[in-house]
């Protein structure tokens, strides 16, 4: 049975539904660069339409209604409030439809819960280096704060970025999202870190600046599959399964929700990975530095995106070139008792669920205080992949 207060809810992005590509006056993001490049994306497919929900908001908010919802999570596009990402040029178009949106949900007694950034980064910032630059999580932040000035007084739930598991590794290790760089072993730990300092600097201008007049709650979107050893009674693969969890949740839960620094398993087999592939430099994973806000505790909720679930075996790991992969020293198997939906990984996989959660809640324990009673609260929105 669900409680009373059980949240019912849909989920979307910006780029997935509103087309409008260049409507208005809207900038260009890195998803309209990506999928206009020949070859990147299946049959040449792109968003410039998708479910046109820029034109035909009307509809979808029937279709709302409809399914009686109590809630609806949207993303706003960054480039269509902000065109070249920054607040020097403001689209008023675009802040009179995203108003349109939120003012409609509340008259319709439906919560609004907004994204701040859900992969659609600006082109023109990532002209200057995306989220590769250090200066980015300002530049983040000054677009939180815009946001949190424009809309903040009837938005209450706010996400700050989603899921930076997929931009870092898809976009900037395996090359597969926008914007399609692929320096395996070494980019998807500085975008990681990247946002994570975005993130941290934005809930701390919340916090500061918004939170005692607006009243609401600012998290981040983190996506995890849960993990379990192939061989139960394996200890390499149980040491595997805990890497492959350390280096998915805990790549970004750690920091915000446990210690403030990533996981020590996870640092140790990169910097094991390095030194055994002779890499000489500094640490492939950043440090968090005393000038940056503080990490630890920037989340009012726990927001969990869950799809599938994976057996881990030992192994993967003696590659002789640096990659997530081999630092990951993993392999996931598909149990074939497990029944596929729609895409060949999407394996349906209930009890996963329960058992991510539990271990969320164990790892809760390690903090006392403040940031655990946010982990225990936890709130839990699993999205259907599109």
């Amino acid at each position: 049975m669900f409680p009373p207060n059980f949240a019912w809810g849909a989920a979307t992005s910006a780029y997935q539904i509103e087309g409008g590509w260049q409507a208005d006056e809207k900038g260009l993001s890195i998803w309209d660069t990506f999928c206009h490049e020949e070859g990147r994306v299946f049959g040449e497919q792109n968003g410039d339409v998708a479910c046109s929900s820029y034109e035909l908001w009307e509809t979808d908010l029937a279709c709302i209604q409809q399914l009686g919802l109590t809630h609806y999570r949207l993303s706003l596009a960054w480039a269509r409030l902000l065109p070249d990402g920054t607040t020097r040029h403001v689209n008023q178009k675009g802040v009179q439809y995203y108003n349109k949106v939120i003012d409609d949900l509340l008259a319709c007694n439906v919560s609004p819960m907004v994204t701040l950034y859900h992969f659609d980064l600006p082109q023109a910032l990532q002209d200057r280096g995306g989220w590769l630059s250090p200066s980015i999580a300002t530049l983040f932040d000054d677009y939180a704060k815009f946001c949190f000035q424009t809309f903040g007084d009837r938005v209450r739930l706010w996400i700050t970025i989603n899921e930076p598991y997929v931009c870092a590794k898809l976009g900037h290790e395996d090359g597969i999202h926008a914007p399609g760089l692929k320096e395996k072993g070494t980019l998807a730990y500085v975008v990681g870190h990247n946002m994570l300092r975005a993130h941290a600097m934005a809930w701390h201008s919340y916090d500061s600046g918004y939170r005692a007049e607006q009243r609401g709650a600012v998290s981040l979107a983190l996506n995890s599959d849960w993990f379990e050893p192939l061989d139960g009674d394996c200890s390499e693969d149980a040491a595997a399964a805990e890497r492959e969890l350390s280096f998915t949740l805990g790549w970004f839960a750690w920091p915000v929700f446990v210690t403030g620094d990533y996981p020590e398993m996870m640092r140790y087999a990169i910097d094991a990975q390095s030194s055994r592939l002779g890499y000489t430099g500094a640490s492939r994973l950043p440090k968090f530095s005393e000038g940056d806000p503080a990490v630890l505790g920037t989340a009012d909720f726990f927001a969990l995106n869950y799809y599938t679930s994976r057996k881990v075996k030992a192994g993967g790991g003696r590659e002789q070139t640096l990659s997530m992969k081999c630092d990951r020293d993993a392999e996931d198997v598909l149990d074939p008792s497990w029944p596929v939906c729609g895409v060949s990984w999407l394996a349906v996989v209930p009890h996963g669920l329960r058992k991510l959660l539990q271990y969320i809640k164990r790892m809760a324990s390690l903090r006392p205080g403040r940031c655990r009673s946010r982990m225990l609260n936890a709130a839990s929105f699993t999205r259907a992949p599109s």
